[in-house]
């Protein structure tokens, strides 16, 4: 079996994981985790990062980082992961859901302007695959109401925008490190801090509530609960693993890249010949590669080249159903139609993508998706 995904796993990581336990230290912001943080902080020009368990606590650091309030409306895609809504659901947001563009699941800005408001609070862009969000005009809506922009990069480490690494144009960046992602640490994730002002009380709230971090750089004589937080800290042995990918971050992001271009160059006729679309990259965007997509003529064509590619042992999913539309928020939602959000969570397909993909197992994939629509393949 071909699986949808293959975790990175190298050598070294081992060595880095008996040197966290070996320290003694193997809770949250040891060695490791201090080695990560400052060597993203550095790639990446935020003034804070800092390590948590997911992505999905980095996203509600990043909600309590926002004051959030009951009743504070949240814009946010409804092509995306739950945990994108549960951060500011749990903080009583209203949730306001944007369609995608016609072309890409990203969020469509023209949406935004249609729902922004002086009630907004927080924007939060989700880039999809790896590929940015059309930033200025998000960032310019959130500066006219006072909002705050919160970026879901989930998937996009590596990725930019005009050159500036994604996760770094908001206020906040929610990344993850979970297996699935270009980089990892089996479970994980990160929050980018921007701006200075957000850093002090950033890090009482990852610390749960406490100013620990400022005691230990000996700042206070003391620590104790100065604010609402949570436990948002990984070991420092997840950590040693994660640094062990970051040590290899390019080389990891240039084979996927190269991966994704066989894909795509090998994928080509087939969407010329009408028979699916591949996935679209606006010129504002350098993409990571972290994931290849095809979008089918509907959910039947889906449904059969799914069950195509399993009766010849590889694995292909599917992706995110609409928010608006879930069972949970169906009738929270104000009625606006989402044809492009309803369209991706029908029809969108992930193929395998992973660092240690052999590239006789992509001429795998690429012959038998070829086979099914009965165009005969050609080496990638």
């Amino acid at each position: 079996m071909i699986p949808f995904n293959r975790p990175f796993l190298p050598d070294r990581a081992i060595g880095y994981i008996a040197e966290a336990y070996r320290s003694g230290k193997v809770s949250g912001d040891g060695l490791f985790t201090k080695r990560c943080e400052a060597f993203l902080s550095a790639r990446y020009g935020s003034r804070r990062m800092l390590l948590t368990t997911s992505c999905t606590t980095a996203l509600e650091l990043a909600s309590l980082l926002c004051r959030i309030q009951p009743g504070d409306e949240v814009i946010l895609p409804s092509f995306t992961f739950v945990s994108t809504a549960n951060a500011f659901a749990l903080r009583g947001a209203k949730l306001v859901f944007v369609d995608s563009l016609p072309d890409h699941p990203n969020m469509d800005p023209a949406r935004v302007a249609e729902v922004v408001s002086p009630k907004t609070r927080a924007i939060v862009p989700v880039h999809y695959a790896g590929v940015a969000v059309d930033m200025n005009p998000i960032l310019q809506m959130a500066r006219e109401v006072g909002a705050l922009v919160v970026e879901d990069a989930a998937q996009a480490i590596e990725a930019r925008y005009q050159g500036m690494p994604l996760g770094t144009l908001g206020d906040f960046g929610a990344f993850s490190f979970h297996e699935t992602k270009n980089i990892h640490c089996g479970e994980g994730g990160m929050l980018a801090i921007r701006d200075a002002e957000h850093v002090g009380r950033a890090e009482i709230l990852w610390e749960k509530g406490t100013n620990r971090s400022a005691f230990f750089r000996g700042e206070t004589a003391k620590y104790g609960w100065v604010d609402v937080g949570s436990s948002f800290l990984p070991s420092d042995i997840l950590a040693a693993l994660l640094w062990s990918q970051l040590e290899a971050v390019q080389a990891i992001t240039a084979r996927r890249f190269r991966l994704w271009e066989r894909y795509f160059d090998a994928l080509e006729p087939l969407r010329r010949a009408g028979c699916l679309e591949l996935p679209t990259v606006p010129p504002f965007a350098s993409h990571n590669s972290h994931c290849f997509y095809l979008v089918l003529p509907d959910e039947r064509a889906r449904s059969q080249l799914i069950e195509h590619l399993k009766r010849r042992d590889i694995l292909a999913v599917f992706h995110y159903q609409s928010l608006h539309a879930s069972a949970y928020f169906a009738d929270k939602h104000d009625g606006r139609l989402m044809p492009h959000a309803d369209r991706f969570s029908d029809c969108l397909l992930r193929l395998p993508l992973f660092h240690d993909f052999r590239d006789e197992e992509q001429d795998r994939v690429i012959g038998a998706i070829h086979g099914f629509f009965g165009i005969e393949s050609r080496s990638a």
